[in-house]
């Protein structure tokens, strides 16, 4: 039998604090520090406690070199090498009952850099409730937060002192600027008035459709969005929960952006819909009331294909959500709608309505949009006072 190391592994040492008795009648703190060792493995979805003995045996495992089982159990024993098989740490060539190997082979193929891999998807949610999104708590203001933590860092990080600072000319204001400050993130949006199709199809369009297309070869296709993408690469897809556009039901779909068309995936009743919504979000129940959810679900596979095993391919996968969500934020509030972005969701349970193979493709934001409410239930953030005139949020 042979065995290699999967590919992709980080340790962790971690730490865990008790309320310890003793310690505390003895003069002590009262705490009891308890370290473990973790391994990292996106491949197993879960985090593996091991040995210092493991982890010395398979840090002189390679990840790509087949090594003899026996060799392995002679210099350091058949049970620590079946222990970590066991934990699909060590795979075998020979078979793969847990389908181990098989996961470990997807993100080989997908070329993901170590770290990256580790931060994304031991960072991915499942049946998470946001604090933020919780019945009760809603969104906190800043005299709030300040109460609860203290004083935050300065909200400028100012390097020279005032007078060695050299002044620019202020600009005169236009209508350009009017726009930029009305740009808002919506948490109250009116339920009872759908989107006509033509603006939702506008918005779409405008935000996430191909505004042109080239052929390079036959099996390579480069497009063109109103947003940047790291290599011209434009690795994010929009899935769309749509829950109130007239002329389009209720349901999941996937926005086509060269045909300009959706693909539908599931419809749903309103109420099942609605609380589909709420699970993606984390429970933020003003998100959830969107007329327009788009989950940006990012193809890891079409960015990582020129930036292999590369220090900054995540990054700049996360940039491109960002200058989407903005582009969205902007084209909404153009059109009156409001908007929102957050990266409070639950991945894997939103991987999980639309089938997404979450080694190929994952979410990595969802924002949306549509009218904004008459009244006001829940705080937003407008210090400018453009969108609530007569309110502000501290």
């Amino acid at each position: 039998m042979l065995l290699r190391r999967c590919a992709i592994l980080l340790f962790d040492s971690r730490e865990k604090l008790s309320f310890d008795f003793e310690t505390l009648i003895s003069g002590g703190e009262g705490l009891r520090s308890q370290l473990s060792l973790l391994a990292l493995a996106p491949h197993l979805g879960r985090e593996v406690e091991v040995s210092p003995e493991e982890i010395a045996l398979i840090s002189t495992v390679s990840p790509t070199t087949w090594t003899s089982y026996d060799d392995l159990a002679e210099r350091f024993s058949a049970t620590l090498v079946d222990a970590l098989l066991a934990t699909g740490l060590l795979l075998k060539n020979d078979e793969d009952s847990n389908g181990w190997r098989a996961l470990d082979e997807q993100f080989r193929a997908h070329h993901w850099w170590t770290p990256a891999a580790v931060a994304h998807y031991f960072g991915r949610w499942d049946q998470i409730t946001s604090e933020e999104g919780s019945r009760g708590q809603g969104f906190r203001t800043m005299t709030e937060l300040v109460e609860m933590l203290g004083a935050p860092p300065p909200h400028i990080a100012e390097k020279v002192p005032q007078e060695e600072r050299l002044p620019l000319p202020r600009q005169t204001p236009d209508t350009f600027d009017e726009f930029l400050d009305s740009r808002v993130t919506c948490r109250n949006f009116d339920t009872g008035k759908p989107i006509p199709l033509a603006l939702f199809s506008t918005l779409i369009e405008r935000v996430f459709g191909a505004r042109g297309s080239v052929e390079v070869r036959p099996d390579a296709t480069v497009i063109k969005r109103t947003s940047p993408s790291g290599g011209g690469l434009h690795p994010t897809e929009a899935y769309l929960l749509v829950q109130r556009v007239e002329g389009v039901a209720p349901g999941l779909y996937h926005y086509h952006p060269i045909d300009h068309a959706l693909e539908p995936l599931s419809l749903l009743a309103a109420e099942d819909l609605s609380a589909v919504m709420l699970r993606a979000v984390a429970g933020q129940e003003y998100y959830a009331e969107a007329h327009v959810m788009v989950i940006l679900v990012s193809r890891f596979s079409r960015t990582f294909w020129k930036y292999r095993n590369h220090t900054k391919a995540y990054r700049v996968v996360v940039l491109d959500a960002g200058h989407l969500s903005q582009t969205l934020y902007l084209s909404a509030t153009q059109a009156g709608l409001g908007a929102f972005v957050t990266g409070a969701i639950n991945e894997v349970e939103i991987e999980t309505m639309f089938g997404l193979d979450r080694i190929e493709e994952s979410p990595v934001a969802v924002c949306g949009f549509g009218w904004r409410a008459a009244n006001k239930q829940t705080v937003e953030f407008d210090p400018l006072q453009r969108v609530w005139p007569s309110q502000i949020d501290s």
